[in-house]
C-alpha cells in the first residue's frame, strides 16, 4: 500500500481511509472495535461529519488510545451561520476528543464560500485556523460545477467529491485539476452507493491516482478485514481488472441513484434513495430483504408519487428522480410477477 500525500496540506497516508458515516448504524462497542482495528491495521485517515448523528462521538471513544499525532481527522460542518458554525466546531472537537481537526469541510456544499461574500462563512475557516482547531480547509460536494468551482477558487486545499470505477471522464478530469492545483482529493462514495459489489477493482482503480484518499464506509468487520488485506497486498489495474470494470461500465452505463438520501423527505413518504435504485439492488446485491412485505408496501407508495419535483431539485446528480422511481417500480411488478428473474 503506497502513501499519498493530499494536495499541499503534507498530509501523507495510506490510500486507504476509514469513512465513518456508517458507524452510526452500528453499536458504540462495535464501532470503537471496528475503528481500533482499523487504526491497528494501518489505517491512518478517518473522516466524520457533525450530521452522521453519533459518529464523531464514537470515532473520539475509538481514538483516544492513540497518540493524536499518529493518525489525521476530518471532519465537517453543514451551518449556514457564522454561529452555528463556531457551535459545530466546538462540538466536533468536544466529541472527537481533540483540541484540533487535521481537516475542516463545508460539508455538501451547494456555493462556494469566499472571503468578503457577505456570509462570513470562509472567514469562521480561516479564523478557526488562526487559533490553531483546525489545520486545513476543505470543501465536499456532489455537484460537478460546484467542485470545479472551489478548485477554480484557490481557496481550499482538499476536495471530497464522489469517485469510483465507474465515474466519468469528467470526474476523472477534475482529480487532474485538483492535482494541478496542488489540492488533495478525498474520494467518497467509492463504491457508488453500493452498485459496486467487489472491493479489489474498487481499490485498483483508486492506486491510479496520486493525490486521491478513498474513505471506505465500514460497518462490518469482514468489510474491514477486506481493505486491509490490501494494506499488504495492493491490487493493481492488470487486464483481467481492466476487462471487468469495462463490463460494470457498460452494464451501468446511464443514470442511475447512488442512494445518498439527499433528495428525502419525499412528502408521500417514498423512501427514494432505495426505491429509485431498486433494479440495480435486486440484481448487484441479492436479498430476500428487497422482497418483503414491507418493502413491497415501501414501493407501492411509488403509485402516490405527486410529480412536484421536490426530490429532482435536491438531487446532487440532477437526475430526473419520479422517473427513475416509475422505471424501478414497473420493473419490481415484472419481477414479483415471476415475470423477470433476478
Amino acid at each position: 500500500m503506497k502513501n499519498i500525500t493530499l494536495g499541499r496540506t503534507e498530509i501523507t497516508a495510506p490510500q486507504n481511509g476509514f469513512g465513518a458515516l456508517p458507524v452510526q448504524r452500528v453499536s458504540k462497542d462495535t464501532a470503537v472495535a471496528l475503528l481500533r482495528r482499523a487504526y491497528d491495521g494501518g489505517m491512518r485517515f478517518f473522516d466524520t461529519a457533525r450530521a452522521y448523528s453519533d459518529s464523531e462521538e464514537k470515532l473520539g471513544a475509538a481514538m483516544e488510545v492513540y497518540p493524536r499525532e499518529s493518525y489525521y481527522l476530518a471532519s465537517k460542518t453543514m451551518a449556514k451561520t457564522p454561529e452555528d458554525f463556531r457551535k459545530q466546531l466546538e462540538t466536533s472537537l468536544f466529541l472527537l476528543k481533540t483540541d484540533y481537526l487535521d481537516i475542516y469541510q463545508f460539508h455538501c456544499a451547494d456555493t462556494v464560500y469566499r472571503p468578503g461574500d457577505g456570509t462570513g462563512m470562509y472567514e469562521c475557516m480561516e479564523e478557526a485556523k488562526r487559533q490553531g482547531k483546525i489545520r486545513h480547509i476543505g470543501i465536499t460536494a456532489h455537484k460537478l460545477q460546484v467542485a470545479l468551482d472551489a478548485v477554480a477558487s484557490g481557496l481550499y486545499e482538499t476536495l471530497q467529491f464522489p469517485f469510483s470505477y465507474l465515474s466519468s471522464e469528467k470526474e476523472i478530469d477534475l482529480v487532474r485539476k485538483c492535482a494541478a492545483a496542488g489540492m488533495g482529493f478525498i474520494a467518497m462514495k467509492g463504491l457508488a452507493g453500493g452498485l459496486i459489489n467487489q472491493s479489489k477493482p474498487a481499490m485498483a482503480f483508486m492506486t491510479q491516482f496520486d493525490n486521491v484518499m478513498p474513505i471506505w464506509g465500514i460497518q462490518r468487520e469482514n468489510e474491514l478485514e477486506e481493505w486491509l488485506s490490501f494494506m499488504k497486498e495492493t491490487p493493481e489495474m492488470d487486464d483481467e481488472i481492466c476487462a471487468f470494470v469495462e463490463k460494470e461500465k457498460q452494464e451501468l452505463a446511464g443514470d442511475f441513484c447512488r442512494g445518498c438520501g439527499y433528495c428525502m423527505p419525499c412528502p408521500e413518504g417514498i423512501m427514494i434513495n432505495q426505491c429509485a435504485r431498486m433494479s440495480l439492488m435486486l440484481r448487484r446485491a441479492p436479498s430476500k430483504n428487497w422482497l418483503t412485505e414491507e418493502m413491497q408496501a415501501e414501493m407501492k407508495k411509488i403509485e402516490n408519487c405527486r410529480h412536484c419535483g421536490k426530490c429532482a431539485a435536491k438531487c446532487p446528480y440532477e437526475l430526473n428522480t419520479p422517473a427513475l422511481l416509475e422505471k424501478n417500480y414497473e420493473d419490481y411488478k415484472r419481477v414479483l410477477a415471476g415475470e423477470v428473474e433476478v
